[in-house]
């Protein structure tokens, strides 16, 4: 991957984009459709990095996956495989957090490739599930990463204050166990819409799994039963980034394909950006945000650490203070979050500073620009590009190709609304 660089002009954004498909979704549809029954067709407009490894990944288990115009055609992985398989994560941490679990209750043995900050993200407790339940695991941060054995049912049990990626990959793996296990959740809290996300693509492939507050049961000797065809939703934390730049302009951004009704906890931005003041519209099939007088309030970022980084530009262009709590999980994300999107705002003028579990922003003050660095972290650069759209001056991103991880196209998007940009290959 080349370096790029992108200088953004000062520009409101206004005008019409299409909602991208939703990333969360695609992996475990992906997923689900290499271990089920029968080939599944996958409508999925858009593609990007992080589902291109868990594509990958796929393959390389034995499953046959052809890119089809809009589509992925899977044909699952045949059962009685064996031998080592080379697993290339990426940065996707919902690619090895999946898988991991996966690959153990096929008893398959493999190793995980990693790049960027991916090795360094927790993995415990999982790690320590799997080694209790008949897994040999390597140590944490080891390059490449390797499992063995098979994972036997029984009793797991995790927080629900840990990534919800690791609930999710159980909740994957266990169903293809001979008997019956439980996943015991302490400490709990509501449930992550990421962990809905799951079990509804579980319920379409017909696994059965009952939850009652606190306990998952997860009947053994399940089958994932293809739906034959299905179709990616429309991704709310892509969008998030379109509408927060509308409520920076007078005119508004329109994005369409976005379903109201969606189990994703990013659809949370639309509420958000009406309590910060701006003038947001949602029908069935799409949301339109454009700016008032924004004032700050509070951000409770439990469920939604995706949007944190475009909420702090939100936050440094409204008047007041806004603070954004429950978001110390972004200290482990493609870069440490609350630092870089602290760095970058702090650079271009805003008055922001990390808290213990979030950021507390004192907005209003007019941004300069500058040259501000990515931190090889997608959101991050397009959180910083929308910033530049109302800096005074020009706004230099250094590495700003992080964007394909999860929206390639971001860039192209970012012009046909209007943006002014120069890119710069090295």
């Amino acid at each position: 991957m080349h370096h790029m660089d992108v200088k953004v002009l000062p520009a409101a954004l206004r005008g019409v984009v299409r909602a991208r498909s939703s990333k969360s979704q695609a992996h475990r549809a992906l997923i689900c459709a290499a271990l089920a029954d029968q080939p599944t067709r996958i409508v999925c407009e858009d593609e990007s990095e992080d589902i291109g490894a868990t594509v990958v990944c796929l393959s390389a288990l034995g499953a046959i996956i052809a890119r089809k115009g809009d589509s992925y055609i899977v044909h699952p992985i045949l059962r009685n495989l064996f031998g080592s398989a080379t697993l290339p994560c990426g940065e996707s941490g919902s690619t090895f957090r999946f898988l991991l679990p996966v690959v153990g209750a096929m008893g398959r043995e493999a190793e995980f490739q990693m790049k960027g900050r991916l090795q360094e993200r927790p993995l415990s407790p999982l790690r320590e599930e799997l080694i209790a339940h008949g897994c040999e695991v390597s140590t944490h941060g080891s390059v490449p990463f390797r499992i063995s054995g098979q994972l036997t049912p029984g009793l797991y049990s995790m927080s629900a204050t840990v990534s919800s990626q690791f609930i999710s990959g159980l909740l994957l793996a266990l169903p293809l166990l001979q008997n019956t296990s439980y996943l015991y959740i302490n400490e709990s809290t509501e449930l992550s819409p990421y962990i809905d996300l799951t079990l509804a693509m579980l319920e379409t492939f017909g696994i059965n799994i009952k939850y009652d507050g606190t306990l998952f049961t997860i009947p053994g000797g399940q089958t994932y039963k293809t739906p034959g065809f299905l179709h990616i939703e429309s991704d709310w934390s892509g969008a998030a980034v379109w509408l927060c730049a509308g409520a920076l302009s007078t005119d508004g951004v329109v994005c369409t394909g976005l379903d109201p009704q969606s189990r994703q906890g990013d659809r949370a931005i639309t509420n958000i950006l009406t309590k910060f003041g701006a003038k947001v519209n949602v029908n069935e099939t799409e949301a339109s945000v454009s700016g008032g007088n924004l004032r700050g309030t509070a951000v409770d970022a439990q469920n939604i650490p995706d949007l944190v980084p475009i909420l702090a530009v939100i936050g440094a262009f409204a008047e007041g203070v806004t603070t954004i709590s429950n978001a110390e999980r972004l200290r482990f994300k493609e870069s440490n979050r609350l630092s870089a999107a602290t760095d970058f705002l702090h650079t271009l003028g805003a008055d922001i500073v990390e808290t213990e579990d979030g950021l507390c922003i004192h907005g209003g003050a007019p941004l300069s620009g500058g040259k501000i660095f990515s931190f090889k972290d997608h959101r991050i650069a397009m959180a910083a590009s929308i910033a530049a759209t109302m800096c005074a001056e020009p706004v230099m991103i250094s590495g700003a190709e992080a964007v394909a991880k999860s929206y390639p196209d971001f860039y192209k998007d970012f012009a046909k609304l209007g943006g002014s940009i120069q890119i710069i290959w090295e």
